[in-house]
């Protein structure tokens, strides 16, 4: 099988196999308020049944369900509602079966250009004149030198406080200082006043402004390689340029996600469009045709 690597930046890397397919154009345009928007409307009928026959799971079909439904009350209301935040793939469907709905304009934010993790906000043209501020950030702050913590240390930090996964945005990590969380605004006052620990370290958890978050914007390199196996641990190892090992150690650690949902098993199967992503190393995108 051969394979071409595209690199982003120390924190995103993307694994390209040559693909006969055409990758599905997405209708984000990033600004630097950290806002992502797409205003489209279009005729409303089949809006629905289209995107749900999508190559989605039956958990994802029935929330972008939801979220549909979600966008014609606010039509019909003129108003608007904000989801919580969605995984990439949730936000894409989404954004593109919103195309499709009559007076509709939706708005995805995650705090910064490069967020993976959004909030889609959805409203009558006519009530978002404005876009609604959905996404706070926190730096978590400690000293990590002696005891660093890992992507997963932090959100099992922030979720054993009680909070769900989807009130929960991009965590970026800051080495030994700690890492800055993109939160459901309401869940400010909670957090800062609950989160003490991350791992073993004390932390201090304080609200910051979204022009203050620290990260790169992505750099890619395309690369080829020929491996034997469309294993997770073979493709991931060699686009992430470490041992077959290493990576088991991390899908151990709960480091490792295929299409942003955690993978606990080396053997699982990647496929054409499928993304690998490493905490703290980036991320990986496979195309090709096997």
């Amino acid at each position: 099988m051969a394979a071409a690597v595209s690199l982003a930046s120390p924190f995103r890397r993307v694994l390209h196999v040559p693909f006969a397919r055409r990758a599905i154009p997405t209708s984000y345009h990033f600004f630097p308020s950290g806002r992502c928007h797409a205003a489209l409307s279009f005729a409303a009928a089949a809006a629905g049944d289209s995107a749900v026959k999508a190559s989605l799971d039956r958990n994802a079909a029935e929330e972008l369900r939801s979220i549909l439904d979600m966008a014609q009350r606010a039509s019909q209301r003129r108003d608007v509602f904000h989801t919580n935040f969605l995984t990439p793939p949730i936000v894409k469907e989404c954004m593109l079966a919103i195309e499709k709905l009559a007076d509709i304009k939706a708005v995805a934010q995650g705090g910064y250009p490069q967020a993976e993790r959004c909030r889609v906000s959805v409203g009558h043209p006519d009530c978002m004149t404005s876009n609604p501020d959905v996404v706070a950030a926190l730096s978590i702050s400690g000293n990590f030198r002696l005891e660093p913590c890992s992507h997963g240390d932090f959100l099992g930090a922030i979720l054993g406080t009680g909070i769900t996964r989807d009130k929960v945005g991009d965590i970026l990590l800051q080495g030994e200082r700690g890492a800055q969380v993109l939160v459901d605004p309401e869940l400010v006052d909670y957090l800062t006043s609950t989160l003490e620990k991350v791992g073993k370290v004390g932390v201090s958890c304080t609200q910051i402004p979204l022009l203050a978050l620290e990260y790169e914007p992505p750099r890619t390199k395309s690369f080829k390689t020929v491996e034997s196996s469309l294993r997770v641990d073979a493709l991931g190892s060699a686009g992430f340029k470490i041992s077959r090992t290493k990576l088991a150690s991390l899908i151990s650690a709960g480091d490792v996600r295929v299409n942003w949902s955690p993978v606990s098993k080396n053997g699982v199967t990647l496929k054409a469009g499928d993304v690998v992503s490493v905490s703290g190393m980036g991320r990986l995108k496979i195309w090709g045709k096997f």
